[in-house]
């Protein structure tokens, strides 16, 4: 250094090292002017890795939750609101299919408790017996076989004709509504339920009111014999599995839990985004997980209908009709599923671009300079919200709020949530919210005093 002798400069280096070394021993840090100012490492930020894995943990338990809360909340809502189950069932009574099924097991049972051939060949004997000739004798009896036949035929075709009448879907739709509990007896092995579960697994379901109808619309025909048919009590097994038992367990499970577990599934999903440490980004990877799910449970809806088929077909129901029977079951399943696969969905792409990530804030900048555009060509052409759209903009925050907490409640509480609900509940969201942009009037978008002096105000 200039003008600085060497042992000068030794000095100052020593008294540099002595401080360095007092203060290291108190635990201080080094002046900047010290030796060891630019090699002291930063103080390092509190790691989080651990609210991370909370955080991943509560999603993941979430996620893994709903669909058994949407399997629970099915069960609840198919079993407490009568007039919605028997909406859902009562279109099975016009299947042309079922309504063949229906009538073919109508006419067995009728025919395991009349013989017909014997009271026809009873008949004619009785009638011979009187003292009819030769040869009318021997015509009578050659009518036994005929006769029988056609009395047959007769009873199958009216009972046909019943069950593809609108009077079967009144007989059908009312045995709904009366036994909308049967189900639950079933799970609960009520003894008195119209469907039934066997001890081997089978599941079944009670034909007494159908017969009893069709016995009624016979003898109103005019065939008398159906008088004889007694009280029937015919079950159609639908199924046949060992692990119905074990469905038994799962279905009181699911229904005492269909009112809280719903809410358990999205209360683990918001406390995995509240605790960690990035929250947009919490947010996204919740509604994907939410979204993964639900793409899972309508797959394996998909895919539950070709087990049953192959469980149940031909060995107990026709294909063409246990394929109605499983889509009927499952429709409010697979509806909700897809809802929530679409609001989950939703929720991922909102979240990324309200996020503060490059590409979605280029792209809120190209949107609100495009609004901005528009409200200046407003005002040149002498159009403006004045004072109201300065309030739109001082309480933006607020309204946007209004609208988000107003399309989260159509979504919780509207029934039956449908992907249209969800679509159609976004779609007037993002208008509303469009539309506040452009009312909205910020301070900085107030044209010239010159240009000023031409607008209109709107409001």
């Amino acid at each position: 250094m200039p003008g600085v002798s060497n042992e000068e400069l030794a000095k100052r280096i020593a008294e540099l090292e002595e401080e360095n070394r007092i203060l290291k021993n108190k635990g201080g840090v080094s002046p900047p002017g010290s030796l060891q100012a630019t090699t002291e490492p930063t103080p390092r930020k509190p790691r989080s890795w651990p609210w991370t894995l909370l955080a991943t943990v509560l999603i993941v338990i979430g996620a893994l939750l709903a669909p058994t809360a949407i399997a629970a909340s099915w069960a609840k809502i198919e079993l407490t609101a009568t007039d919605r189950f028997v909406a859902a069932y009562a279109p099975l009574a016009d299947n042309p299919a079922v309504q063949a099924f229906v009538a073919d097991e109508a006419s067995k049972a009728i025919d395991q408790h009349i013989d017909v051939h014997k009271l026809t060949s009873d008949i004619i004997d009785g009638v011979t017996a009187l003292g009819t000739g030769p040869l009318a004798t021997k015509a009578l009896e050659s009518m036994k076989g005929p006769a029988a036949a056609g009395i047959q035929n007769l009873m199958h075709s009216t009972v046909a004709n019943f069950v593809s009448s609108d009077a079967f879907a009144v007989v059908w739709r009312e045995a709904l509504r009366v036994s909308h509990s049967q189900f639950a007896g079933a799970m609960q092995n009520d003894p008195n339920a119209a469907l039934q579960v066997g001890g081997d697994g089978s599941l079944g379901i009670e034909l007494s009111p159908v017969i009893a109808a069709v016995k009624k619309a016979l003898v109103a025909q005019g065939i008398d014999i159906a008088n004889q048919v007694p009280e029937v009590n015919r079950t159609i097994v639908v199924a046949q599995s060992d692990a119905v038992p074990r469905i038994q367990l799962a279905y009181g499970l699911a229904v005492a839990a269909g009112t809280w577990l719903p809410w358990a599934s999205l209360l683990f999903l918001a406390a995995g985004v509240l605790v960690a440490r990035r929250k947009v980004v919490a947010l996204i990877w919740a509604a994907i997980a939410l979204a993964l799910a639900m793409a899972i449970t309508v797959a394996a809806l998909a895919a539950g209908n070709i087990v049953f088929l192959a469980s149940v077909s031909p060995s107990l129901l026709p294909g063409d009709v246990a394929g109605p029977v499983y889509a009927t079951v499952v429709e409010l399943l697979q509806t909700v599923s897809t809802a929530i696969l679409v609001l989950a969905v939703a929720v991922a792409v909102v979240a990324w671009y309200a996020g503060p990530f490059r590409t979605p804030r280029r792209l809120r900048g190209f949107f609100g300079q495009g609004m901005k555009q528009v409200r200046e060509a407003a005002q040149r052409h002498g159009i403006s919200t004045g004072r109201t759209g300065e309030w739109l903009y001082r309480q933006r925050l607020l309204l946007r709020l209004v609208i988000a907490v107003a399309g989260a409640l159509v979504i919780l509480f509207v029934r039956p949530l449908t992907a249209g609900v969800v679509i159609w509940t976004l779609v007037a969201a993002v208008i509303a919210v469009v539309v506040l942009e452009l009312l909205q009037r910020p301070a900085g978008d107030a044209l010239p005093a010159a240009d000023a002096e031409t607008q209109v105000p709107v409001a």
